[in-house]
C-alpha cells in the first residue's frame, strides 16, 4: 500500500525528471485532458500547484453534462411536461438549465421527474407503470453508452413497449479532431479518459499521432496514476515523438471491451451532433438505429421547437469547454454564478470544469475571478 511519504517521494522525483525533460524546449506545453473525473481529480490532488510551470493543463469538453446543448435539456422539460411521461436521468441532469428553465423546475411545478443510478433502473420503472411513456435520458460518452444499449435490448427481450431513450451520447475521438483541426486550441498532448478506453480500447485514438503527430497516454484516476500519464507525455514531447501510450494497463486493453462495443454496435449508429461551444461535430454522436428507432422518443414523439442558441447570455462555458479560457476569465464565474445557482453546466456538473475551480480552487476569493 502506498504511504503519503512515498507518494511526496515518487511526486518529488517525477517532477523533477519532468523539469529536466523540459527546460530544452524552453516552452510551456498544454496538456489537456478529455475526462470529467481527471479534471475533478487533478484538481483534489492539487497537481496543478505540484507541476512544473513549463505545463499548463487545460481542461477540455469531458463532461457530458456540460457539452449537451440547450435544446436537448428544452425537449426534456418539455417531455416531463406531458401528463402520460415519466422522466427518469441521473441526478446531474437535474439543475442543468435549458433556454428557460430545468428538469428541477419542472419538477417542482409537478412534472414526474425521478432520479435513477442506471437505464435499467427506468427499466424497471417503465414494468411498474405500464400505462405510463418511461423516458431515460441517455446523456453521456462511449462510457455509458453500453449501458444504455443493454436496457434497450432487455426492453426488447421483455416486450416492453413504453421505454425509451432521449439520446445525447457523444463519442470522444471526433470532438478530438474538431479541437486538433482548430489552431486556436493550441494541444500539445492529449491526457486520454481511462473510462472510455476501457470500453474503446487504445487503439481508436491512434490518429493523434498517426495524422497530427499529437501524443496521447491513457491514463488512471489516482493521483500517481495521473502523474505517471503526464510523465510518459512529456517524455514523448521532450523527445519530439508522437505515439498512444498506455499507462492505465492494469484496466485498459488495446482492444478495449469487445462485448460492449457490440451492444453498442447493434443497438447505435454514429450521427452528426451538436456540442455546446463546438457547434456540429460530423458522426460525433450516436443515434438509435432504424431496427431500434420505437425506442427513441423523439423518434415515436416527435416535438416541434423554438431553434436555440447555443448557450445563456453571459456564459462562456462553450470557451472553457474548448480551452480557450479559463473559469476565471469568465464575468459570471464566482458571482453570478455559483454551484448554488449556476447560469451554466460547467457549473453545475460535479464533473465540470467551473465547479472543479470553484470547489477546489478557491474560487474567486483565491483567483480573483
Amino acid at each position: 500500500m502506498q504511504t503519503a511519504n512515498d507518494m511526496r517521494a515518487l511526486t518529488a522525483e517525477v517532477t523533477a525528471d519532468m523539469r529536466r525533460l523540459l527546460a530544452p524546449l524552453g516552452r510551456r506545453i498544454r496538456i489537456m485532458e478529455v475526462c470529467g473525473t481527471h479534471t475533478v481529480a487533478i484538481f483534489r490532488a492539487g497537481l496543478r500547484q505540484i507541476l512544473p510551470e513549463e505545463i499548463e493543463l487545460v481542461s477540455g469538453p469531458g463532461c457530458p453534462v456540460c457539452v449537451t446543448h440547450d435544446a436537448y435539456i428544452d425537449a426534456a422539460i418539455a417531455y416531463a411536461g406531458q401528463e402520460d411521461v415519466v422522466v427518469t436521468t441521473f441526478g446531474d441532469m437535474l439543475k442543468v438549465p435549458g433556454s428557460t428553465s430545468s428538469l428541477a423546475a419542472a419538477q417542482a411545478a409537478g412534472a414526474d421527474v425521478r432520479v435513477v443510478y442506471s437505464p435499467l433502473d427506468a427499466l424497471a420503472v417503465a414494468e411498474a407503470h405500464p400505462d405510463k411513456k418511461v423516458v431515460f435520458l441517455a446523456v453521456g460518452f462511449e462510457t455509458t453508452a453500453p449501458t444504455e444499449a443493454a436496457a434497450v435490448l432487455a426492453a426488447e427481450q421483455k416486450g416492453l413497449s413504453n421505454f425509451f431513450l432521449l439520446s445525447a451520447q457523444k463519442l470522444v475521438p471526433p470532438v478530438m479532431r474538431a479541437l486538433l483541426n482548430d489552431p486556436a486550441a493550441q494541444v500539445d498532448a492529449f491526457l486520454l479518459p481511462g473510462h472510455v478506453a476501457v470500453v474503446t480500447g487504445t487503439r481508436l485514438f491512434d490518429f493523434l499521432a498517426a495524422d497530427y503527430r499529437v501524443p496521447g497516454v491513457v491514463g488512471g484516476f489516482r493521483p500517481d496514476e495521473i502523474l505517471r500519464a503526464l510523465h510518459m507525455i512529456v517524455r514523448q514531447l521532450a523527445a519530439g515523438e508522437a505515439r498512444v501510450e498506455n499507462a492505465y494497463g492494469s484496466v485498459v486493453r488495446p482492444e478495449g471491451n469487445p462485448a460492449a462495443q457490440e451492444a453498442v454496435e447493434r443497438v447505435y449508429e454514429p450521427a452528426d451532433t451538436a456540442w455546446r461551444g463546438l457547434g456540429m461535430i460530423p458522426a460525433s454522436g450516436l443515434r438509435m438505429r432504424k431496427e431500434y428507432a420505437a425506442y427513441d422518443f423523439a423518434v415515436a414523439r416527435p416535438l416541434s421547437l423554438a431553434d436555440v442558441p447555443d448557450g445563456r447570455r453571459g456564459c462562456r462555458c462553450g470557451e472553457v469547454l474548448r480551452g480557450k479560457i479559463v473559469p476565471k476569465d469568465c464575468g459570471l464565474f464566482g458571482r453570478a454564478c455559483v454551484p448554488e445557482h449556476a447560469v451554466g453546466p460547467c457549473m453545475v456538473s460535479v464533473e465540470g470544469t467551473c465547479a472543479a475551480w470553484y470547489k477546489y480552487g478557491g474560487g474567486r476569493f483565491r483567483y480573483g475571478a
